[in-house]
C-alpha cells in the first residue's frame, strides 16, 4: 500500500485516541485524528461510534437501545445511558439488525436493571477504538476489534463484587417484542471456566447463523441464570469473576458464519494473546495506512467531516469470509470464496451511485473481489444480490444494481472476474422475474402499471430503465449487438411514464391512463403504505434518469425549461405530505431531498442545461446545511457510506451523475486541496484557487495546466494521476 511523499517538514504526532494511556505513534502524520465516529450517531444518521477495522467483520460498539427504528445502529446520541456492548453493528442503515452477544460489566447488585448512565465527557472514539466509563457502576469500558474479533477491557473500581451480564437473547431488532422471538435456535459449551462457545440462529432483517467463541482472562462462575421469558431460545447468564478494585478484566469474543472451528481458527489468527495496546494499535495503523492516501488541506472541521466521511466508506462492505476462505452463503450452504473473501453488507440501492464508484479510485484492489461476490451469490440464488447481510439476501429496496456496479468495474478495466460469466448474471438477472422485478410485465407495457404492479410502480420503472442501460453497455462493449439494441431500446422506458402536460413522472395503468387524482407531493413507502414511489414522490423521481439527461430535457422542452423546472423543485414548500412511513425523506430544500439517495445527482443536472453556477451554488448549501462535524451533522442515514461519498466526491469538484463508465460531473470544490495517492504510485491532486465561501463559483478548471472547457473529467484523467484547478470567482 503506497503511502504520501513527505509534504510536511515536521513530524506531526498526534494521537488518534483520548484515553489515559495513549499508544505511541510512529506515523509522519496521524490521519486518525480527524476521524470523529460519532457524526451521524443523533437523530436518524445512524451510524455507531465502536471499534472496527477497515471492511471488518466485527463492529464492537455501545448499546443504548436496540427495539426501534432509532436504533438501527443500536446507538443514539440523545440518550445518557448503555444497556451493554455487542460485538456487531450496521453503519447509517435504515433497517435494523445485528447487535450479536450484548455483553454489559457491573459491579454490586444492579436490581435487575441492567443498563448505566454515563457522561458524553467521559465517552471517546476514534478509528478502532472506543472508551466509555458507566456512572453507575463506576467501570471503564474500552473496546477495540480485528477483522474477526472484538477485545474488551473493563476496569473494575467499586469494592463489590464483579460482575457480567452475558445476554445472548439480545439483537437489535424492530421492537422490545421481537427482542424476545428472534432467537430461533442456540446452544452453548462451556469447555472450560475462561471459555463459552456457541451458535445461534437468529431472524430480523435477514435470518441467519453465526457462531462464536468468548474467552476471559479470568476464571468466571455462573452466578445466576435470568429467568427466561415467553418466546426466549437464548440464555441470559450473570457471570461472576474474582476481581480487586483497579484490576481489569478483559475478554475477547470471535465470531464466525461457518462454525465454532471458524470463530477458533480466527481467535488464534487474529487475537491470541492478551495485548489491548497491541490490537488498539494495529487497528489505529491499518486505519491511518488508508486514510493517509488522501491528504486534505482545509480547515480542522472540514477535515474531520471529509475523513470522517472516508472512515465511514470503508466500514462496508464486510468480508464475512473465515480465515480459511470458508463463508455462509445465500442458500446457507457453506462455500469456499475463490479469493478467500467475500463480502456482504452490500446496500446497492443506495451506493451504486457513488460509493462503488469511489471503491474504483480509492480501493481498486478491493473491485474484483466485490464482484466475485455478487457473482458468487447469483450462483446460489440466480439472481445478483440486491441488499445482502451476511450473505443473506433481505430483497430491501428496489432495482438490480448489483448491475450497474459489475458493468463499472468491466467498462474501467477490472478483469479478475469472468466478464462472460458476468454478463451472463447481469442478464438472466434482467430477463428471468424475482422478487421485485417482474420483466414479463414490464416488457408487454414498457413500464410497470400501478394497476397491476401495486406498489413503487413508477420508481421501479425508473430503476430498472438505468440498470437497462447499463446491460446495454456491457452488451456492447462484448460485442452483443442484439442485446445492446433490446436493452438499449428498455433504457427509453422513462418516457412512458412522462406526462408532458405536467412535466412529471407520474403512475399510468395497463390501460395507458395516468393515475387520477394525482398528488404530485405524496410521499410514499411500500412496506407501510404502497403507492406509486419508493420513501419519495414525483417531484424527487422525475431526475431520475441518469444515463440520458439530455433526453429528460427534450421532453421538458429544452435548457430554459428543464431549468425552471429543476428550479421549482428547490425552491417548492419543503412540507410533506406523508402516507405510511417515510422518514427517511429529509434533508430537504425545497422538495429536494438530500437524506435519501435518488436525489443526490439532481444538483449536478443545472449543468447538462448550461446553468453550471447553480449546480456550485446547491453543492455549497448542501455542505453548509447536511454535512456537519457533530453527531447531528448528517441529514439522513449514512446507508454504509453513500452519503459519505457524495460528500468526498464533491468536495473534490465533482461526481458521477451517471455511475457507470467514470465520467464525473464538474461542481464546485469545497476544501482547498486534495491529493490522492493511487496505486501504481500516480498522485492526481484536485486545487481550488481562491476559495471561500463568498467566492464559490467556478471561473476557469485546468487540467495538467491546459485550460479545461468540458463539462466533465474522466476516470482516466484521475487514475493516470495529474492536476486538476478550478479558478473561483464571486461572479457568475
Amino acid at each position: 500500500m503506497k503511502t504520501f511523499p513527505i509534504m510536511i517538514a515536521c513530524m506531526l504526532l498526534f494521537s488518534a485516541c483520548s484515553s489515559n494511556k495513549q499508544p505511541t505513534s510512529t506515523y509522519v502524520a496521524d490521519f486518525c485524528q480527524y476521524v470523529d465516529p460519532f457524526i451521524g450517531t443523533a437523530d436518524n444518521g445512524h451510524t455507531f461510534p465502536g471499534a472496527t477495522v477497515p471492511f471488518g467483520f466485527i463492529q464492537v460498539s455501545p448499546e443504548t437501545g436496540n427495539d426501534s427504528w432509532k436504533y438501527c445502529s443500536g446507538y443514539n446520541d440523545a440518550d445518557e445511558s448503555i444497556i451493554g456492548f455487542a460485538q456487531n453493528h450496521l453503519n447509517g442503515t435504515g433497517c435494523s439488525d445485528l447487535g450479536d452477544i450484548l455483553m454489559l460489566p457491573f459491579s454490586g447488585d444492579a436490581g435487575g436493571n441492567y443498563r448505566s448512565t454515563f457522561l458524553k465527557s467521559e465517552e471517546t472514539a476514534s478509528p478502532g477504538y472506543y472508551s466509555v466509563r458507566l456512572s453507575d457502576f463506576d467501570i471503564n469500558v474500552e473496546l477495540s476489534a480485528t477483522q474477526r474479533t472484538a477485545y474488551h477491557r473493563y476496569t473494575y473500581h467499586k469494592n463489590e463484587p464483579a460482575y457480567l451480564l452475558l445476554d445472548m437473547q439480545s439483537g437489535v431488532v424492530w421492537s422490545t417484542e421481537a427482542i424476545e422471538t428472534h432467537v430461533l435456535a442456540a446452544e452453548m459449551n462451556m469447555p472450560d471456566n475462561q471459555t463459552i462457545t456457541g451458535h445461534q440462529q437468529v431472524r430480523n432483517w435477514v435470518t441467519r447463523h453465526y457462531y462464536y467463541e468468548i474467552r476471559f482472562d479470568k476464571p468466571y462462575t455462573v452466578k445466576e441464570e435470568l429467568p427466561a421469558k415467553p418466546g426466549n431460545k437464548a440464555k441470559r447468564l450473570i457471570l461472576a469473576f474474582d476481581i480487586k478494585p483497579g484490576e481489569t478484566l478483559q475478554a475477547k469474543v470471535a465470531m464466525s458464519s461457518v462454525s465454532v472451528d471458524g470463530a477458533t481458527e480466527a481467535m488464534k489468527a487474529e487475537n491470541p494473546g492478551w495485548d489491548f495496546e497491541a490490537v488498539r494499535e494495529s487497528a489505529r495503523r491499518e486505519w491511518n495506512d488508508l486514510l493517509s492516501q488522501v491528504q486534505v488541506t482545509g480547515s480542522n472541521a472540514q477535515k474531520r467531516s471529509f475523513y470522517t466521511s472516508l472512515y465511514h466508506l470503508y466500514i462496508q462492505p464486510n468480508n464475512i469470509a473465515d480465515i480459511d476462505g470458508q463463508y455462509r452463503g445465500v442458500d446457507d450452504s457453506v462455500r469456499m470464496a475463490p479469493s478467500g473473501n467475500y463480502y456482504s453488507t452490500m446496500s446497492l440501492w443506495d451506493t451504486y451511485r457513488a460509493a462503488h464508484p469511489l471503491y474504483t479510485i480509492l480501493m481498486p484492489e478491493k473491485v474484483d473481489g466485490f464482484v466475485e461476490t455478487m457473482l458468487e451469490h447469483y450462483k446460489a440464488q440466480k439472481f445478483l444480490p440486491i441488499w445482502t447481510l451476511w450473505g443473506k439476501e433481505n430483497f430491501c429496496m428496489i432495482g438490480n444494481h448489483a448491475i450497474p456496479v459489475i458493468v463499472d468495474a468491466y467498462l474501467k478495466g477490472f478483469s479478475e472476474f469472468d466478464a462472460e460469466e458476468a454478463y451472463q448474471a447481469i442478464k438472466i438477472s434482467s430477463t428471468v422475474n424475482h422478487p421485485n422485478s417482474d420483466w414479463e410485465t414490464y416488457k408487454k407495457y414498457g413500464y410497470y402499471p400501478f394497476d397491476i404492479i401495486k406498489s413503487e410502480s413508477v420508481s421501479k420503472t425508473l430503476e430498472s430503465v438505468y440498470d437497462d442501460y447499463c446491460v446495454a453497455q456491457m452488451a456492447k462493449a462484448l460485442g452483443k449487438t442484439e442485446d445492446y439494441e433490446y436493452f438499449t431500446k428498455r433504457s427509453n422506458f422513462y418516457k412512458n411514464l412522462f406526462d408532458p402536460q405536467i412535466k412529471l413522472m407520474r403512475g399510468k395503468d395497463s390501460k395507458g391512463k395516468w393515475r387520477t387524482p394525482f398528488n404530485s407531493f405524496l410521499l410514499s413507502h411500500a412496506s407501510s403504505s404502497g403507492g406509486d414511489f419508493t420513501e419519495g414522490n414525483s417531484w424527487q423521481y422525475t431526475w431520475h434518469v441518469q444515463h440520458d439527461v439530455r433526453g429528460l430535457i427534450d421532453l421538458m422542452g429544452g435548457n430554459e425549461a428543464f431549468t425552471a423546472k429543476l428550479d421549482s423543485l428547490f425552491f417548492l414548500e419543503s412540507s410533506a405530505e406523508n402516507t405510511g412511513f417515510v422518514s427517511d425523506v429529509t434533508g430537504l430544500i425545497g422538495q429536494y431531498a438530500h437524506g435519501n439517495e435518488p436525489s443526490h445527482h439532481v444538483a449536478y443536472l443545472y449543468s447538462f442545461a448550461g446553468k453550471p453556477w447553480k449546480t456550485q451554488e446547491l453543492v455549497r448549501e448542501v455542505f453548509d446545511r447536511f454535512y456537519l462535524d457533530k453527531p447531528d451533522g448528517l441529514c439522513g442515514n449514512d446507508d454504509c457510506g453513500q452519503m459519505s461519498a457524495w460528500y468526498i466526491f464533491s468536495a473534490m469538484g465533482f461526481y458521477p451523475v451517471n455511475p457507470i463508465g467514470g465520467e464525473y460531473v464538474l461542481g464546485a470544490p469545497q476544501v482547498e486541496k486534495v491529493e490522492l495517492t493511487l496505486p501504481g504510485g500516480n498522485v492526481f491532486t484536485m486545487e481550488a484557487k481562491n476559495l471561500s465561501k463568498e467566492n464559490k463559483y467556478v471561473q476557469s478548471v485546468e487540467l495538467n495546466g491546459q485550460p479545461y472547457k468540458e463539462m466533465s473529467i474522466h476516470h482516466e484523467d484521475i487514475m493516470n494521476g495529474g492536476y486538476l484547478v478550478f479558478t473561483m470567482t464571486d461572479k457568475r
